[in-house]
């Protein structure tokens, strides 16, 4: 290099770099890797993955188009109007019994309808509100692995609107739209979105599954018969699903319980072998050593562990948000009285 060249300037401000077009500027360019290792951290948690593979299953999946979908399409509407046909005729009936019976049976058939219809909203309704929680669930997910502040700002409005109508969030609702607008990092909001306003939900459902498991175990340890176990265990575990799904702001009908039904089992299925690392498999192996002193026992103690395993499942569906700040409640968090039944025995 001769003595009397100048050095290359290098600038990264646009406004100094007009000033001299003669002088290269370094461009930034992303790190080629980061993608990358962005992608490795969203899926780094099997049971956050679990969670998003169970949702698409069932509550976020639209069936009309498969073929199950269409074969109950086709049946509900063959059913619908056989009933229509057999109403038609009737109301033709009663007509032609007496002016009266025709108009008392035209005023019911209009008053069926429009509570069928009010009854199909609601459905629908029901069906869109569980979805866009599982929605916003993979949302948030994704806001917070990318650290983006834009969305997880959008995202903090959508949770804010979900729980508007509930007085006892009035105070974190507050206080989240007002730090919404002074943290600049996303991850951050999406933590304190956890922290203030889900996680005081978290303990309601934790206490529910308590609740469902206690009375599984002990109603079924007493039970002379076993289809009242049967009944009851499928009972309780209808009515947990569908009170978790309240909690955390869903309100399924018949169509969404089928759907959040169906995402708790696709859930179970894939967690199941993850839960063997839990305290479920130290819970089978005593409900083992239960069984063999008292089958009864043993049976209460394994009916209250299957609930509490729903309840789980149910509860990670349903949770708008994914868990961050703290882990995922395991069997001996929820119901650790299952495995003192075991060492009373």
């Amino acid at each position: 290099m001769s003595a009397d060249r100048k050095p290359r300037a290098f600038r990264l401000d646009e406004a100094e770099a007009a000033k001299s077009p003669d002088a290269p500027i370094i461009e930034l360019t992303p790190d080629p890797y980061e993608a990358e290792a962005l992608a490795a951290m969203a899926s780094a948690d099997p049971q956050e993955q679990a969670v998003e593979v169970a949702q698409k299953r069932g509550v976020v999946a639209r069936s009309l188009f498969s073929w199950g979908g269409l074969f109950w399409s086709a049946v509900g509407g063959l059913a619908s109007l056989a009933i229509g046909l057999w109403l038609t005729k009737l109301v033709d009936d009663l007509f032609a019994r007496s002016l009266t019976f025709g108009v008392i049976g035209v005023v019911l058939a209009a008053l069926a309808v429009i509570a069928l219809l009010v009854m199909a909203g609601r459905e629908f309704f029901g069906i869109a509100r569980q979805r866009r929680i599982a929605e916003l669930h993979i949302a948030f997910a994704e806001a917070r692995t990318a650290d983006d502040t834009v969305k997880a700002r959008k995202l903090i409005k959508e949770l804010v609107a979900l729980y508007s109508t509930r007085p006892e969030s009035a105070l974190a609702r507050a206080h989240l739209a007002e730090l919404s607008q002074d943290i600049v990092d996303g991850r951050d909001l999406i933590d304190i979105a956890e922290r203030t306003l889900i996680e005081p939900l978290d303990r309601e459902a934790q206490r529910e599954i308590a609740q469902a498991a206690k009375r599984v175990s002990v109603v079924t340890t007493i039970a002379p018969r076993a289809i009242i176990d049967v009944l009851f265990v499928a009972a309780q575990a209808i009515r947990l699903m569908r009170r978790i799904a309240e909690i955390y702001g869903g309100r399924p009908g018949l169509l969404g319980f089928l759907k959040l039904a169906r995402s708790v089992g696709a859930h179970l299925t894939i967690t199941g072998g993850m839960a063997a690392g839990d305290s479920l498999l130290q819970q089978v192996v005593g409900h083992g050593l239960a069984a063999k002193v008292s089958a009864r026992l043993g049976e209460g103690v394994l009916n209250g562990l299957l609930t509490t395993r729903v309840g789980l499942s149910a509860m990670a569906v349903c949770r708008p948000v994914p868990f961050a700040t703290t882990r995922a409640p395991g069997v001996r968090d929820v119901a650790p009285f299952l495995f003192s039944m075991d060492k009373k025995v």
